[in-house]
This record gives structure tokens, sequence and C-alpha cells, in this order.
């Protein structure tokens, strides 16, 4: 799948987000290493606290189907500025690896490429949690 393919997938979603507070709309399209993409919007509650970001939607619904291993994941947002993954998508997105591609698109034609450690440098990871303490404690 070519990253234009990946943003138009995206795009695409970003129409179905459910944002009657912000009116801000976020599409993004998850690769996972079997090939299959998966989708997420934003979706507000009323009660900001329960709302969910499209990147963890993505991620959520690749998991609850089977996947963890991802490849690449495309964000759109404003098409007049590049909207980045929120510190929670990105904390939720390392659980999967560092070296995550991450697309930032304005549209297909103009976007950014990083990886996931470009854009949360020194992050907290599975690997944290190594510890002979935890070990002892947690079975890890």
């Amino acid at each position: 799948m070519t990253e234009q393919q990946l943003i138009r997938s995206a795009l695409q979603v970003r129409e179905n987000a459910y944002v009657p507070y912000s009116k801000f709309k976020v599409g993004a399209a998850l690769l996972g290493k079997s090939g299959k993409v998966y989708t997420g919007c934003n979706v507000e509650n009323a009660s900001l606290g329960a709302t969910n970001c499209a990147e963890r939607t993505a991620v959520f619904k690749a998991i609850s189907e089977g996947e963890s291993e991802f490849e690449t994941i495309a964000v759109t947002g404003d098409p007049k500025q590049y909207t980045f993954p929120c510190g929670i998508c990105r904390q939720v997105l390392v659980e999967f690896g560092t070296e995550l591609k991450v697309i930032v698109a304005k549209s297909e034609d103009e976007y950014k490429v990083y990886t996931l450690s470009e854009i949360l440098p020194h992050s907290f990871t599975p690997a944290d949690l190594k510890t002979s303490q935890q070990e002892e404690n947690y079975g890890i």
C-alpha cells in the first residue's frame, strides 16, 4: 500500500467523525503488518473525557480483530495544517513499537513522514516495566 492510499483512507474516514462540540474532524488509517488497514475517526462526547481520538479508535479496532503489529499510521485533520497525534495517542501507539511510521497529512499530495520515536522521544515503553522487581511481583 502506498502512502497516498493510506492517506486517502484516513481522509475518507475523517468524514465519519462525530464532532458536535469541536467541529474538528480527524481521520486515521493504520496499516498492520498483515497488510490490512484499520481506520478510525474521532468520536466526541458531552463528557469530554469520554471522547476518543481517531488514532486510538484505529488501534483498538485492530487489536479487537487480532492484529497487534503495525507498520504505518496516517493522520489527517484540518486540511490547512498538519495534525499530529496527541500525547495520549502517541503513548498508545508506542506500546506497539517506537519505529512505527507516522504520516501527518493535509492531503494525498501534501504530507510529512516521521517515526514514532521522532515525535515521542524518550518514551515510556513496555521495556521500562521489565525490571527485576516487577518480574518478581508481576511475572513480567
